[in-house]
């Protein structure tokens, strides 16, 4: 009976472990690494979801920003993470889709090093354009761009970002002549749009939402499949006739590739239920962010679609980092 109970004794470390690595389970804090400085929309998005999170799992979640390297910085340190549902990274665009095809060399493999887990939400693009370009709407802009002897220059939140290749495809797909001067981060870019030092851009709500409401830039066409309720006002490309100029920069949820399924099928179902909370839907929503929480399928086969679509501009058009 000694040898019995001292043998129950030893197994029940083991047994407690195994408890608290169940999938739906959470035993410590989690680590949330943003890519990018704080106060910008990706960093918005963790740390609203991410405070109805911990209450839902009963830890913390602890947003840890990480910019540098385009991304590749986190992604990298996510890559490297023990694979256990604690680690996990707000991922977009470029981390996923743009980086492979701009550098010759990455610190990180995002289709074998990083397993998506959800979209949280989606940026809309907008073409805005400031006071030094007098144009009626989008046709009309089109029209004087291609009018005007060697185009216009055009401002972006930065070489490789979601509002730079944007504006790519919508150079390509109307036959424009545009010289992209790129700005770090989306408020420099608005700032000297607004102050008419730069025609036009691309820009997401989020990012926009106080020069366009203060009537500094003024918006002219939405790259979205649908008209913004934000801007009911303001028409789609495709009702221009550009039905392929469609642009949204795409945050998800990742985590590092060797996680296990069930563990990842917990984290969704707890990002999700986090993001249809009406509470942090709304606040979402009035951000300028489209709330979205799919399946890790819905999110893998979106990034296999929009790898092919973006990786080709990219390629096509020669656009390069390194």
């Amino acid at each position: 009976m000694k040898r019995f109970l001292a043998g129950c004794l030893l197994a029940l470390p083991f047994l407690a472990a195994t408890a608290a690595d169940a999938p739906g389970t959470f035993t410590k804090p989690v680590r949330w690494l943003v890519p990018y400085a704080a106060g910008g929309g990706s960093d918005f998005l963790a740390r609203t979801i991410g405070l109805t999170l911990s209450t839902q799992i009963g830890q913390p979640v602890l947003v840890d920003n990480k910019p540098g390297g385009n991304t590749a910085i986190a992604a990298s340190e996510t890559a490297r993470s023990a694979p256990d549902g604690y680690t996990i990274l707000s991922a977009d665009n470029g981390t996923l889709v743009y980086n492979p095809a701009l550098y010759k060399t990455l610190s990180y493999n995002p289709t074998k090093d990083l397993a998506p887990v959800t979209l949280m939400g989606r940026f809309p693009m907008i073409l805005v354009v400031g006071p030094g370009m007098p144009v009626k709407d989008a046709k009309d802009f089109i029209a004087q761009v291609k009018a005007k002897p060697g185009g216009i220059n055009y401002a972006s939140a930065g070489a490789g970002s979601p509002h730079h290749l944007a504006m790519e495809l919508l150079r390509v797909e109307a036959g424009l002549t545009m010289t992209h001067a790129p700005y770090r981060g989306a408020a420099p870019a608005l700032a000297d749009v607004a102050g008419g030092q730069v025609p036009a851009m691309m820009v997401d709500m989020a990012a926009g939402a106080g020069f366009i409401k203060g009537g500094k830039v003024r918006p002219l066409a939405v790259a979205n499949a649908k008209r913004l309720a934000q801007l009911p006002d303001v028409p789609t490309f495709a009702e221009l006739g550009l039905k392929n100029v469609e642009a949204a920069a795409l945050v998800g949820l990742v985590v590092p590739a060797a996680t296990p399924v069930d563990t990842i099928n917990a984290l969704n179902k707890q990002v999700v239920a986090a993001i249809n909370d009406p509470a942090v839907h709304k606040k979402l929503i009035d951000f300028g962010v489209e709330p979205v929480g799919n399946t890790p399928a819905q999110f893998t086969e979106l990034l296999q679609s929009e790898t092919v679509r973006w990786q080709k501009l990219i390629r096509d058009l020669n656009i390069t980092l390194d």
